[in-house]
């Protein structure tokens, strides 16, 4: 069994689509359906979520600490500071960073890269280098030392804001590797980013309820395969809209 602290990083200040983490879907607020599903792992994990001091996220930590989920409240804009204070409080040397945008977290997937992550010995594996995975299952995992040295020069905003920017656009500083599906299916959209993308996640959910933390990858691409018109209005095309890497992708292709 694999010792993990997984960071979840979430606010409710969306800027397209405000309060989508609290949004509610079979009865509960669709972050709770993410958290659960990260714990229903076969690894030995550690879950906090690390969210702002903005007045914008009290209900969100309101709800999350009456489920018992451990939070961190830290600076709205400077996200890096709030998983630098986490880490450096976690005795974890494995650290895997999840969002609040990702409604379908695949929990086999990560136990995957959990054991390929330690199999290889790598500073930081993910599954978006080259991306094969549907947009919304992406997870990255590094080592805490991989993140702690992140500071020691100065940094970007975007490197403040987007965490691991620093370390997967240096692929010549860390060890890194990314983790492939067998095929090609980066053009099917589950990320929860737009009001079109709730109905999709809405719909999805209900299909699966009372299964919301037991469904899986194959179960999700076979009912996809049966009804190919059930997919978000948005087109597949339209990842990491804030923060386009194109070029750092290119070191890897």
């Amino acid at each position: 069994m694999i010792d993990a602290l997984v960071i979840m990083q979430a606010r409710m200040s969306s800027t397209r689509l405000p309060g989508k983490v609290m949004a509610n879907i079979n009865g509960k607020p669709i972050i709770y359906w993410q958290l659960k599903r990260i714990l229903k792992s076969k690894n030995n994990i550690e879950l906090v979520v690390a969210t702002s001091k903005d007045k914008s996220d009290d209900q969100l930590v309101e709800f999350l600490e009456s489920e018992g989920i451990e939070v961190f409240r830290g600076s709205l804009n400077n996200v890096f500071s709030r998983y630098k204070n986490i880490v450096c409080n976690s005795e974890k040397e494995i650290i895997v960073r999840s969002t609040a945008d990702c409604p379908f977290f695949m929990p086999d997937l990560l136990d995957r890269m959990l054991s390929f992550f330690i199999f290889n010995d790598v500073d930081y594996l993910s599954n978006t280098l080259i991306p094969t995975f549907p947009d919304g299952l992406d997870i990255e995992i590094f080592k805490a030392s991989t993140l702690l040295g992140l500071d020691t020069k100065p940094m970007s905003a975007s490197e403040l804001e987007h965490v691991t920017y620093g370390i997967y656009s240096n692929p010549s500083r860390f060890k890194m590797e990314n983790f492939p599906h067998f095929e090609d299916l980066s053009d099917l959209r589950w990320t929860l980013d737009h009001p079109e993308d709730l109905e999709f996640v809405t719909e999805i959910y209900n299909i699966f309820y009372g299964r919301e933390l037991d469904f899986n990858f194959q179960d999700l691409i076979d009912l996809l395969a049966k009804n190919p018109d059930l997919k978000s209005k948005i087109p597949g095309n339209r990842r990491n809209e804030q923060l386009k890497n194109s070029e750092i992708r290119d070191n890897w292709s």
